[in-house]
Parts: structure tokens; sequence; C-alpha cells
């Protein structure tokens, strides 16, 4: 028997069981589509895939709701996929294994996809119910949300009808999200010369491990360790003492993630390893005090190893490690209106140093059009001080928060009816789909909430249970309450 069968609400868990047995990372996203059809079309509903693949699935109204607001209910079907180093497995052909502990559900050494999936799944669960109150819904399932937002920038908004847009992506259950950033993606590029190793040499791996990573929007202002950044900062230190080899180089893992992990291997002269090894030790040991009280598991490992290839040359090396460490990273301007918003913000999400070419991938983000052009004006130019080629696009819209909105207005009085408190009405800075449907769904009032998921976008993330079942009762009394046309 299904551990979840015991758990309320056992509609919402079932879904979101059956839907973590489907692999779905973004943009191969073919089984879980068509997993989502089937869904749709075994319980005889309309059921409608639009061109770039999303899937819309229409339900009637329920009795004595037929003349209240058509409205959408929206998630997104991928996921993140990520594990530890130590966690064998292939997401591309298994189902994620999920485990409960105490009062709350996570995965077994990966992301748990509870972002957004359990979304999907309270949706499902309206869907297939024959005794939820409801006006007539159009469910929206879109793709690719994580590496893209694609399925919301090729929707097809002719397709959909509603005027009120219930967002299930939110991940706080005392927020009411009515805003977002932006964002834009910055790639970039440079061949560097190579060089033999010099001889009498000793070869070492530098590895950083344990950091708790997360969400590189909504994590950005807790002051976590970025991996990429950290082992570009001992390079740079250490390499100011004594010269060093830099032969390979491989950080981060996902663009929208903080990076939690990060390794190096660099070549010393033999008679410089003593003195090598008491600095890298006296500067590890400075950062691991400085983030001891964030990141209580934060690892920096050093150990002999065998050259896996040539290594950079001296030129190219204090180019690029000077640039690693200048590149902004962080929180760039909090905002002048919302109080303890992140306005403005960039990540260094990945670098690669391998076989004569340097890659980096970032991500900036802005509720603000004008702030989010100048942070990614700043990345571009850092590296194209040394000549890189930069790449930008995967440009997408934020959403401006209105604070008149009818739907709003119902939740928040409904919150404080349900449980006797304020709700936070707040932006959030993250890539919130919201902000493009707006401009395919013109005049939808919108609104995004959602159960407490922690850590979302890295393996220690997980969801609170009490949480859901909180979230499934607001959400079911919202359906109830949407008004008339």
């Amino acid at each position: 028997m299904s551990q979840f069968k015991t758990i309320e609400p056992q509609a919402l868990w079932k879904y979101f069981e059956q839907l973590n047995a489907v692999p779905r990372p973004s943009k191969k996203e073919e089984r879980v589509r068509q997993f989502m059809l089937d869904f749709g079309k075994g319980l005889g509903l309309e059921t409608i895939e639009d061109a770039i693949g999303n899937v819309i699935i229409k339900k009637p109204a329920s009795e004595g709701m037929e003349n209240c607001v058509t409205t959408i209910l929206q998630s997104h079907l991928d996921m993140v996929h990520q594990k530890n180093n130590a966690t064998t497995f292939n997401f591309d052909t298994q189902g994620i294994e999920m485990l409960i502990e105490g009062d709350w559900v996570r995965a077994n050494g990966t992301t748990l996809g509870a972002d957004n999936g359990i979304g999907v799944a309270a949706i499902m669960a309206v869907l297939a119910s024959d005794n939820i109150k409801h006006p007539a819904l159009e469910a929206l399932f879109t793709i690719d949300e994580e590496t893209g937002m694609t399925g919301a920038k090729k929707l097809d908004g002719t397709l959909l009808e509603g005027k009120i847009l219930l967002n299930l992506d939110t991940e706080d259950d005392d927020e009411l999200s009515v805003g977002c950033a932006g964002g834009i993606d910055t790639n970039t590029s440079l061949s560097y010369k190579e060089t033999e190793i010099n001889n009498n040499s000793q070869v070492f791996d530098i590895t950083i491990s344990g950091l708790l990573g997360g969400h590189s929007g909504m994590d950005i202002d807790k002051g976590r360790g970025n991996a990429n950044k950290i082992l570009a900062r001992i390079l740079w230190k250490i390499n100011k003492e004594i010269p060093l080899q830099l032969i390979q180089f491989d950080g981060g893992s996902l663009r929208n993630a903080i990076p939690r992990e990060a390794s190096t291997q660099i070549a010393v002269a033999i008679e410089n390893e003593s003195n090598f090894k008491a600095l890298f030790q006296e500067d590890t040991l400075v950062i691991i005090e400085e983030f001891k009280t964030i990141e209580p598991n934060f690892k920096i490992d050093l150990s002999p190893a065998t050259a896996k290839g040539k290594a950079m040359d001296t030129e190219g090396f204090n180019s690029i490690i000077n640039t690693l460490c200048a590149v902004h990273n962080g929180v760039f301007r909090m905002s002048p209106d919302i109080k303890g918003l992140v306005e403005t913000s960039s990540s260094l999400a990945r670098v690669i140093i391998k076989d004569g070419h340097f890659s980096t991938q970032s991500l900036q983000r802005s509720s603000v059009e004008s702030t989010k052009a100048e942070v990614a004006m700043a990345i571009r130019a850092c590296f194209e001080l040394i000549g890189a080629t930069v790449t930008q696009g995967g440009d997408y819209p934020g959403w401006k928060p209105n604070p008149s909105s009818n739907i709003l207005q119902l939740m928040r009085d409904l919150y404080v009816n349900l449980f006797e408190e304020e709700p936070q009405v707040k932006a959030c800075h993250a890539g919130l789909e919201c902000g493009i449907l707006g401009v395919h769904l013109p005049g939808v009032d919108m609104i995004s909430f959602g159960p407490n998921i922690r850590a979302a976008h890295s393996p220690d993330e997980k969801v609170q249970i009490s949480s859901v079942q909180k979230f499934w009762g607001f959400y079911l009394k919202t359906l109830a309450q949407i008004p008339s046309n």
C-alpha cells in the first residue's frame, strides 16, 4: 500500500505520487504531457494540446455556479532535476523516490518536484472530483517553466476564456503573490591557450560541497554560499602568493539554482607544496568561519590527483580568475517601494574551464525592466573586458502588482476569516509565469499561492504535509466563492 494513502487530502497526494512516477525534466516533457492528455481524456473532459505542448483541460461549472467567472487554474509540468553527487539516479528513466519524515515529504537524494508538482496535483484532484464546488474551469499545464518559460511564452491565448487566473506556484502558505521578477540569461564563451604542466609539479583536486544552494531568485538574499565564487576566491588568493596552473574547473549545474558544489584541478611546483597547503588551510578556515551560521555542512577538500589534461596559460588564468572574482553575484538592488523585496539580482550559476574553453551561465532577475537591463549590462561588460563572447537571451517580463485586484481582495478576506490573521501580500523575486501569461491573456486578474516548500531546486527540497492541508482548504474555499460574471 502507498505510504500516502493515509495522508489528507488523499486525492492530492494520490495524483502527486502518480505525477512523480513520470520523468519530467524541462524540455523533455513528452511523457508527462501524454500523462496529462490521457488523464483529461480519461475523465471525459475537453482536453487540448497547443502547438508548443501546453495541455489545457476544461471542466464545466458545478451545479449552481454556472454564472460565475470562468477561472484558469495554472501550474507547470516540468521540474528541476538535481541530485547529490553520491546519489545514483537517472532522471530520464526513474520516478522520484519519495519519503515521509514527520510533517515533511522529501526525495531520496534528489529534488522532489513539489515545485510545481503539488500545484499540478491540486488541479488534477479538482478536475477528477464530483463533489467540489467550482466555477467553469480551464486547467492550464505549461511546459519548460524552469529553463526558459517556453510554454508560457508561446501559449496560444485564444484557447482560454477565463478572466481569473490562480497560479499554484508560491512556496509559503501565508503569502498571496501579486507580482514577480522578470529575467534574462547571460551565457559567455572564451577560448584560451593551453600549456604543458610544469615538470616537478604536484596536481591537486579542490572540491567544494555541502552548501545549501537553492532557488537563485527566492533564496538569493539569504547569504548562502555560491560554490563558483568561493572556489574562484580561493584560487585568486593563493595564486597571489604561489604560482598555480589551472587544469580544470567545473562548478554548478542549473542556470536557476545557486551552485552547491564545484571542483577544480590545479598544479603546484613541488618546492611550493608545503607553503601551498598552509595557505589553502588558512584561506579555507577563514571562509568556512564566515559561512558557519548559514552553511553548517559546508566542506572544502584538498586531495592529490592525476592530471586530467593540459593547463591554462598564465595570462588566461589571471584574466579569467580575476573576472570570476569581479563579476557581481547576489542582490544588486533592493526595492525602494516594497519593504524586504529584492528588486534586482544576478547569480553566477555555472562555470566550466576545460580543454581550452571557458564558459559561464548566469541569470539576472528584476521586477523593474530598467534595472534588469542595468545588471545584465554589468555582467556582460565584465566578461567582454576579457574578450569573451557574450550571448543574452531568454528575456521574460516581470508581473507588475495590481493593488486593486478583485481576486486579491476576495482571497485576502477569505484568508483572514479562515485563519484569523492577515496574509502577506507580496511580490516575489522569482520568475513566475504570470508576467508572461498576462501578455497573452490581457485583462485577466491573476494571483499566486501555494503550500510551504523549502529548498526548491536542490536535493534538500521538501514540502510540508500540514501546510498542504491548509493550502487545500483555502484553495477549495476560494473556488467556491468565485463571483458571478
